[in-house]
């Protein structure tokens, strides 16, 4: 061997787990720190343990708390998407169909359903309110998930 290239060798080196844990072996380094060791890891000891040192654990609960904020905030969206109490302006139907209703007395959707549920004849007899504006009225309905008097319940997209 030549002489000055290689390094020191220490055959009693200590090494010192972040448990408390000592014990000697021959090394390079004289002292060696180490986090885990077989007195500590979850393997030797079956304890049911994480051993995150690089933050995976808390990134991962991160990304689990905000997709549950996301989903209550998606819900309350839906929900709120299909109150009944909310303005006949929000299904966006022409301003006559609008003005029709709400001169006869109808300016929310719960009111709408509620005429309709006594018959299509019912909310026709109102003055300026023809068929055409019927079909517009129930689409929209449709489309926002009411169900309709006669008709089955949409399903839920899930």
């Amino acid at each position: 061997m030549k002489a000055g290239i290689h390094p020191t060798y220490y055959p009693n080196a200590t090494v010192i787990c972040a448990c408390g844990n000592t014990w000697h072996t021959g090394s390079t380094v004289e002292v060696i720190h180490t986090d885990i060791c077989s007195k500590c890891h979850p393997l030797f000891t079956g304890e049911q343990r994480i051993v995150d040192t690089e933050g995976q654990v808390d990134r991962f609960y991160r990304k689990l708390e905000a997709r549950s904020a996301y989903l209550a905030e998606k819900e309350a969206r839906d929900t709120a998407r299909t109150s009944p109490d909310q303005p006949l302006a929000a299904l966006e139907l022409s301003d006559r169909i609008v003005n029709t209703l709400s001169r006869a007395g109808i300016n929310t959707i719960a009111q709408a359903l509620s005429k309709l549920e006594e018959s299509d004849d019912g909310i026709l007899a109102v003055d300026g309110f023809g068929r055409k504006s019927l079909i517009d009225l129930k689409k929209r309905l449709r489309q926002r998930g009411f169900p309709l008097p006669g008709e089955e319940a949409p399903a839920t997209p899930e």
